[in-house]
């Protein structure tokens, strides 16, 4: 959504939903890391934590009121970190 500028009102609703979504996410990772899923528990970790980033950058640091151009370049960032972390890993399971 295009704002040209002009200030928007998140409802306190949304900010206490976000919130109990990160709450619940890291609840999650916590327990993962309880749990013996062998390799999977690091990929595990990562995609919740990836989960909690993409809340984060929509809500709180208001992508989702802002130009659509933030979302492309925080896109590509985000591709190009999760490119380099399968790179890192797929090096390290064929060494």
């Amino acid at each position: 959504m295009e704002n040209n500028g002009k200030h928007h009102i998140v409802p306190y609703k949304t900010h206490i939903t976000v919130l109990l979504g990160l709450i619940i996410l890291t609840a999650l990772s916590v327990a993962v890391t309880s749990i013996e899923l062998g390799p999977l528990t690091v990929t595990v970790a990562l995609l919740l934590a990836t989960a909690k980033a993409l809340l984060v950058l929509i809500y709180f640091m208001h992508l989702r009121f802002d130009n659509i151009i933030y979302s492309i370049m925080v896109a590509f960032v985000m591709f190009s970190i999760i490119s380099i972390i399968v790179i890192t890993f797929l090096d390290y399971l064929f060494r």
